[in-house]
C-alpha cells in the first residue's frame, strides 16, 4: 500500500513539473520567438533538458550513483529548481501586469477624435503600420475608408472631373494635387513608406510578451543569484538570551553555539564545513551543539568533507544528535565518524554540565530502524530540580519535552523555510519555524540552519549560527 501511495505521489509531482515547464516554455519561448527560429529551438531543448537534470539531482544519491555524477548533476539540477520557483512566481505577477500594458499601449496609439477601433464616423482607424489612403486617392467601394455616394458626387472647384467627347489629346502632366487618379491605380494597394519598410516592428502583443518575459526572467534569476551568494558566503551569527528559572547563578551567562542543518553534500563540501567551524570558534562558546542534518551522503563520500569539525573548540566540548538526513545516509556510520572527530553523540542520553542537564534524543526518522527518540531513557530518571536543555532535531517533539519537564529545547530542521514562501509550508508542519517560543514551562528555540538542502539558495531565511546565552533568574 505504501508503495502505491509513493508511486501516485511521484506521478502527481511529475505531472505538476510538466505543467509548470509547459507554462514557462509558452511565456518565455512560445510567446516571444518566431516559429523555427534558433531561439525557439534552444528554448525547447532547455525545457526538456533542465527538468531531467533536476530529477537526476534529486534521485542520483538515493539510487547509489557515483559521487562524481551526483556532483555533476547537483549544481545545475538543484539551481534550476530554485529558478523554476521564482521564474514562475514572477510570471504570475506578470499575468496581472500584461493586460494593463496592452490597454495602456492601445490608448497611447489612439488618435484624437477617434475611438480605439475606428474614427468618429465609424470607419476603422487601421492597424499600426497599415497603409492609409492618400489625399485625393480613390478607394474601392466596399473597402475600409471608401467614399459614400454623396461624397463621390460632390466635387470642389479645385478637383474638376471632365469626360472627353473625343479621343484625349496630349496635355502637360498634371500636378499631384490636380491630376485625377486612374481607376486601375486607385484599386492598387498603396506602396509602404520607407519607414514602414525599414522598421515594421513587432506586434503590440509580441512587444508586451517580450517586456513581461524579460522582466520576469531578470527578477527570478536575480533572486536566485542573491540567495545563492548568501549560502556560499556562509552563515551569520545571531545571539539570543534565554532565562531559565532553575539555572543556578554559577551557570549564568553560559553560551551554547547552536548549529543545525549543515548539509554537507555534493554541493556544500569541505570549504563549507571550514567556514562554519571558523565562525563557531570566533564566538568562543562554552559548548557547541550540532543538532542534526549534518550530511547528505555516506561517510565514504563525505567523510573528508566533515573532517574540519575536529577543529571545533569549546570549554565543555561539542555534542551531536542525529537528524532525519543522517538516516538517509547511514546514521550508525556517521555517529561513529563524528565521535572520531571529537564530537560527543547523545543517542537518547544525558550528561551533567555546570549547573544543568544536557540531553539529546535521536531523530524520529530513526524509528524506521528501531533507533527513534526515547525520552524516558534520556530524561526519565533525572533530578527535576535541575534545569534541563534538550537537543532534538525536529521541533515537533516539543510536546514530549514539555511532558518530561525540559526547560529549553534546541532544534533545527525547518531551515526557516529556506525559500520564500516555503516558510508558510514549514509552518503547517512545525510548531515553530524560526526563533524562540514558549510552550507551557518549556521554551523552544529553532535555528534556521547553517547550510541548505536541495538548491544552495536561501530567500527570506538567511543561514545562521546562534549563540544561546543562558540567564539565571537568581543572578
Amino acid at each position: 500500500m505504501a508503495a502505491v501511495v509513493f508511486a501516485l505521489v511521484g506521478l502527481v509531482v511529475l505531472a505538476l513539473l510538466g505543467a509548470v515547464h509547459r507554462y514557462l516554455w509558452r511565456r518565455f519561448v512560445g510567446d516571444t520567438t518566431a516559429p523555427g527560429s534558433a531561439l525557439r529551438r534552444a528554448g525547447t531543448v532547455a525545457a526538456f533538458v533542465l527538468p531531467l537534470l533536476s530529477v537526476g539531482a534529486m534521485t542520483s544519491g538515493r539510487v547509489g550513483a557515483p559521487f562524481w555524477l551526483q556532483q555533476v548533476l547537483a549544481w545545475p539540477g538543484f539551481l534550476w529548481l530554485a529558478c523554476l520557483l521564482y521564474l514562475t512566481l514572477a510570471l504570475l505577477v506578470g499575468e496581472v501586469v500584461r493586460p494593463l500594458l496592452l490597454r495602456g499601449l492601445a490608448r497611447r496609439d489612439g488618435r484624437p477624435g477617434t475611438a480605439e477601433s475606428g474614427t468618429a464616423s465609424g470607419a476603422p482607424a487601421g492597424l499600426p503600420g497599415e497603409p492609409r489612403p492618400l489625399a485625393g486617392e480613390l478607394v474601392p467601394s466596399g473597402s475600409a475608408g471608401a467614399p459614400t455616394r454623396s461624397e463621390a458626387v460632390t466635387r470642389t472647384a479645385a478637383d474638376p472631373v471632365t469626360e472627353p467627347e473625343t479621343e484625349p489629346t496630349a496635355t502637360a502632366p498634371a500636378t499631384s494635387a490636380e491630376a485625377p487618379v486612374p481607376a486601375a491605380v486607385a484599386e492598387a494597394p498603396a506602396p509602404a513608406t520607407d519607414a514602414q519598410a525599414q522598421a515594421p516592428g513587432p506586434s503590440r502583443r509580441l512587444f508586451v510578451s517580450r517586456v513581461v518575459g524579460g522582466a520576469a526572467a531578470a527578477a527570478g534569476l536575480a533572486t536566485v543569484g542573491y540567495g545563492t551568494y548568501g549560502v556560499l558566503r556562509g552563515p551569520s551569527v545571531r545571539r539570543v538570551t534565554v532565562p531559565l528559572a532553575k539555572l543556578p547563578r554559577s551557570a549564568h551567562g553560559f553560551r551554547i553555539a547552536v548549529v543545525s542543518d549543515i548539509h554537507i553534500g555534493p554541493i556544500l563540501g569541505r570549504a563549507h564545513t571550514r567556514r562554519i567551524v571558523d565562525t563557531i570558534n570566533a564566538t568562543s562558546p562554552d559548548l557547541v551543539a550540532v543538532v542534526g542534518d549534518l550530511v547528505d551522503g555516506s561517510v565514504a563520500d563525505l567523510g573528508s568533507a566533515a573532517e574540519p569539525l575536529a577543529a571545533l573548540r569549546a570549554r565543555h566540548g561539542s555534542y551531536f544528535v542525529t537528524g532525519n538526513h543522517e538516516y538517509f545516509s547511514g546514521a550508525e556510520q556517521w555517529v561513529d565518524h563524528v565521535r572520531e572527530l571529537g564530537l560527543i553523540p547523545l543517542e537518547n542520553a544525558r550528561v551533567e554540565i555546570g549547573g544543568f542537564d544536557l540531553a539529546g534524543v535521536n531523530d524520529i526518522a530513526g524509528e524506521t530502524e528501531g533507533q527513534g527518540p526515547d525520552f524516558g531513557r534520556a530524561l526519565g530518571d533525572r533530578d527535576r530540580g535541575r534545569a534541563a536543555v534538550l537537543l532534538a532535531h525536529q521541533p515537533v517533539v516539543i510536546h514530549d519535552a514539555v511532558e518530561h519537564g525540559v526547560d529549553l529545547q534546541l532544534s533545527g530542521h525547518t531551515h526557516g523555510g529556506q525559500l520564500w514562501p516555503g516558510n508558510l509550508l514549514a509552518g503547517l508542519a512545525n510548531p515553530t519555524v524560526d526563533g524562540l517560543e514558549r510552550y507551557g514551562d518549556t521554551q523552544l528555540f529553532v535555528s534556521r540552519g547553517a547550510g541548505a538542502w536541495g538548491p544552495p539558495v536561501r530567500v527570506g531565511a538567511p543561514s545562521d549560527i546562534t549563540v544561546v546565552e543562558l540567564a539565571s533568574r537568581q543572578a
